[in-house]
């Protein structure tokens, strides 16, 4: 990747490891779990080459950045000023924000908790749905009991710690398989919660390399989650009571920034939205410029079909500075 350069900042009270390429207006990329800033390598290498700075932090928890032990740091107050405090001490008025996965769903909440500082949105995967009418512990608490539920296994800390950092390697590939294109994350709904833990669930996956992921980008993800743990991931799905809580009065504010949105045909999470979530989004999105789904495609989109993509995203940022 050339031009690519790394830092850390401190901002917020912790310490925010940002990768960035290129020169130009700003666009800031948030992955979700389980990603890393090198989630969004091939945006980087493309958009910087048409001439936008692209930053693409490892979101607080992960990779190099700072790990707060206590599932309330991850609430959206610590989130969004994560993101203020990174335009502030990059000297940045106001930026493109970009979100795929946990990363989308703080992305979708910026123009509401940080008017002023998001000029447009570019997101993955997520669409933006209605607020739900309880507790998300309790809507995971229900589906628990029907199938086995990773939002609802992860609540209880340290359970899915000990098992998924006792086995990164196997975890990662099975995780990154079972939500891509080959669309099997969904078998795990066959099982029960009861006596299964997440790697009892998750389908095997093929021998790397695959189509979209050679051997040397996986080991990057397997050397850095080594390294820190899953721990810093999980609170963000613990966070999410508070988060709910946080944005009562919010979260149904109409988007009215430009906004594009891109996910994969084979999308798991678009199965589990409901009949129609592209209507529920342009519902609560007048801002919506154009949704996109890229044939083939799974959950990580953006590095299934990366081609597909950078150009949905070229076109949208050069209508924008049009």
């Amino acid at each position: 990747m050339p031009n690519l350069t790394h830092r850390t900042l401190e901002v917020n009270g912790i310490e925010l490891h940002v990768a960035e390429q290129g020169t130009g207006r700003p666009v800031v990329l948030c992955h979700g779990f389980p990603g890393l800033w090198f989630t969004w390598r091939h945006q980087m290498d493309a958009l910087s080459a048409a001439g936008y700075r692209v930053i693409a932090p490892d979101m607080r928890g992960y990779g190099r950045s700072s790990a707060p032990a206590d599932a309330s740091g991850y609430d959206r107050e610590h989130t969004v000023a994560d993101m203020v405090g990174l335009l502030d001490a990059l000297g940045i008025d106001q930026a493109v924000f970009g979100g795929h996965d946990f990363g989308a769903h703080l992305v979708w909440d910026l123009p509401a908790w940080a008017p002023g500082r998001v000029r447009a949105l570019m997101q993955l995967s997520v669409p933006r749905t209605p607020r739900l009418p309880v507790q998300p512990s309790i809507g995971f608490a229900h589906l628990a009991s029907r199938h086995f539920a990773h939002v609802h296994y992860f609540q209880e800390p340290g359970v899915a710690d000990a098992e998924l950092n006792g086995s990164p390697r196997l975890f990662l590939a099975k995780i990154l398989h079972a939500l891509s294109g080959a669309n099997r994350y969904l078998d795990c709904w066959e099982f029960p919660s009861e006596g299964n833990g997440y790697l009892d669930v998750l389908p095997d996956p093929p021998a790397l390399p695959w189509p979209w992921l050679t051997e040397d980008e996986f080991e990057y993800y397997v050397d850095e989650f080594t390294r820190t743990g899953f721990t810093g991931g999980l609170n963000w799905y613990r966070a999410e009571d508070a988060v709910w809580a946080q944005n009562e009065v919010l979260h149904d504010k109409p988007i009215e920034v430009p906004t594009v949105f891109v996910a994969g045909s084979k999308d798991p999470v678009l199965e589990m939205m409901g009949r129609d979530p592209f209507a529920a989004m342009r519902a609560r999105v007048p801002g919506l410029v154009d949704a996109h789904v890229v044939e083939g495609a799974g959950h990580f989109v953006q590095m299934e079909k990366p081609d597909e993509v950078n150009a949905i995203l070229l076109d949208f940022l050069a209508e924008l500075d049009g």
